[in-house]
């Protein structure tokens, strides 16, 4: 429910991802990859720059309410830890998948090899007559 909540928080606020490409919405943080590759902005890269800001920002003060940059930055920062969240489940499901998949097709082939040899296994009388029943 927070996750649900922080989207709302940023959509109302209209947050804005300062990025090496520019300036990014919530929407386009889906679109970057996780890790960066040749020089390029990436998830990890924007969570490890909020991260340091989070921790310039002066130590915590427990007593008074947290001042409002720190709650924006806050929560920035917890939106792109969701997404890098999802993001890697969403990874690891594909591969799991694709694990599957390949799985399945050994399968066939060797279901498919078992096949042909007990085809050639059969005697010539045997493969004759199957021959004239197709």
């Amino acid at each position: 429910m927070t996750e649900v909540n922080n989207f709302e928080k940023s959509t109302r606020l209209k947050l804005r991802f300062e990025s090496k490409k520019g300036t990014l919405s919530v929407e386009d943080l889906w679109d970057l990859p996780l890790i960066a590759r040749n020089g390029g902005e990436s998830l990890n890269e924007i969570a490890k720059s909020l991260n340091r800001k989070l921790k310039d920002s002066g130590e915590e003060d427990f007593v008074t309410q947290p001042s409002k940059p720190n709650e924006i930055l806050q929560l920035k920062f917890d939106l792109v830890k969701h997404i890098i969240e999802v993001r890697l489940v969403e990874r690891d499901l594909r591969s799991q998948e694709k694990d599957r998949k390949d799985q399945k097709q050994k399968i066939m082939d060797i279901i498919v090899e078992k096949r042909s040899e007990a085809l050639k296994g059969q005697s010539l009388e045997d493969l004759e007559k199957m021959l004239a029943d197709l």
